[in-house]
Order: C-alpha cells, then structure tokens, then sequence
C-alpha cells in the first residue's frame, strides 16, 4: 500500500504558464522523490507597463512517502 502526500507550491516563470508549471515539476523533483502529480490550482500573472511581467501557477504536487525503515524493538539490534 502507498501512502501519498501532497504540498502547495507556487512557481513562476517570463515565458508561460506551462513554463512556470514545468519549471515547478523539475525543480521539485530534485528535492522530493516520488513525484506522481500535479493539479494547477490557479494561474495569475503580474503586470507591468501594460504586459505580462511573470506567469504565475499555484500548484498540488503529489508524491509518494517513503516507508520507515524497521526498527529494532527496544532498541535492541536485531539478531541474524
């Protein structure tokens, strides 16, 4: 059985949205195995002088946890 977990992220990117969302995945996944997916939650973007400054994707990107490691029972090592 797999336990999954899911943390809001906000990325942003001058180009586009789906920039801002790939951009979001890669650097995610550098620091958390397991990735399974992501849903946009919202798009936005900034302004300035009249154009689009920066894309902007809040997201919930998915991964599966990690399963402990067996402990020992008291503390004890285990015997082989």
């Amino acid at each position: 059985m797999s336990i999954m977990k899911s943390e809001e992220i906000m990325a942003e990117s001058s180009k586009s949205f789906e920039d801002a969302i790939q951009l979001a995945v890669s650097r995610f996944s550098k620091t958390v195995r397991g990735l399974a997916s992501c849903h946009v939650n919202s798009m936005s973007t900034t302004i300035r002088d009249g154009k689009i400054d920066t894309y902007r994707v809040n997201m919930q990107m998915t991964f599966e946890v990690d399963a402990a490691p067996d402990k020992p029972e008291n503390g004890k090592k285990k015997k082989k």
